[in-house]
């Protein structure tokens, strides 16, 4: 098939609205609708910090890359690429190593951080984990230490790479446990609360196939290993119901997005942010302790009884 640009030979066809892309015009599409989600979300000036949490993989260096067209010292505004290490031998490793090289390449600051700051790893974890799953500790971990580094940093904003189909799955998980006061939280986020860097998602439009196939034809390096273990998360469920149902309607994974946004205003206003205090930790938190330094506590004396 051709481009409907250009008589070049289509490298995507973009079954929700019908049309066949070459590679040129397929980044133009993404570059275009990205940009737009930048400039939607943040207000960033001569003299801000953006901070954008990588991991190495497609979709984080997309979000990267992105960022970085946009702004830069051209118009003086420092992007700065946060890295966590969770302590997952064999696939972290490689994956730090080509977000230290892109961010060197393009003159990017980096950084790193570590579970091991926590006194864990994930391999220490995973085994560990009981009733829940591995993935439930890692992304607390990753929270804390991203919005750590950031805030440390002076960062205005947090990017972070989460596509249309994660947040499409996010939508879906939080109907479907009732969970509205999560709901309301989901980024992006439009109020600055004491101690949280604000967080933007410039992928939210962009279906996961997408932003693969972006990274493919861009020639970026990416690291596509597999967590091993990503197959207890219980967000697996929803990811299938979601590809099902874009599978027999294509289109649906947007249209999930924009029901929630749509319903968002009065979510937030019907549940404000909390009253934020500060954990002995540093991170802000509702009650006396933050998730966690309780996931901490737990998983060393669960580690230490091993």
């Amino acid at each position: 098939m051709r481009c409907e640009h250009c008589n070049r030979d289509a490298v995507t066809y973009i079954r929700y609205n019908g049309t066949h892309l070459c590679a040129e015009h397929f980044m133009r599409y993404v570059d275009r609708r990205v940009k737009r989600e930048i400039r939607k979300q943040i207000d960033a000036s001569h003299g801000d910090r953006i901070a954008v949490a990588v991991s190495g993989g497609k979709d984080s260096m997309v979000a990267l890359r992105m960022i970085a067209s946009v702004f830069g010292p051209r118009n003086g505004v420092e992007v700065h690429a946060i890295t966590i290490d969770e302590g997952i031998e064999g696939y972290r490793p490689p994956s730090v190593d080509i977000v230290r090289r892109y961010c060197k390449e393009n003159s990017i600051h980096f950084h790193l951080r570590s579970f091991t700051e926590l006194g864990v790893t994930m391999d220490q974890v995973a085994p560990v984990s009981g009733d829940s799953s591995p993935c439930t500790y890692c992304g607390v971990f990753r929270r804390r230490l991203m919005n750590d580094e950031a805030r440390r940093i002076g960062a205005k904003y947090l990017a972070t790479g989460h596509n249309l189909d994660d947040m499409a799955q996010s939508v879906m998980m939080n109907f479907v446990r009732g969970d509205v006061e999560r709901l309301a939280r989901l980024g992006p986020h439009n109020k600055v609360q004491p101690g949280l860097i604000p967080r933007f998602l410039p992928l939210r439009m962009i279906p996961e196939k997408e932003t693969l196939l972006y990274a493919i034809v861009s020639g970026m390096e990416y690291w596509d290993g597999e967590c091993p273990y990503w197959k207890e998360a219980l967000r697996n469920q929803y990811r299938d119901m979601v590809d099902d149902l874009e599978d027999r309607s294509p289109g649906s994974r947007f249209s999930i997005l924009s029901s929630y946004d749509q319903l968002r205003p009065m979510l937030q206003k019907e549940l404000p942010p909390s009253n934020l205090k500060l954990c002995e930790c540093g991170e802000p938190t509702v009650g006396s302790r933050c998730k966690s330094c309780e996931l901490v506590k737990k998983a060393r004396m669960s580690i230490g009884s091993e």
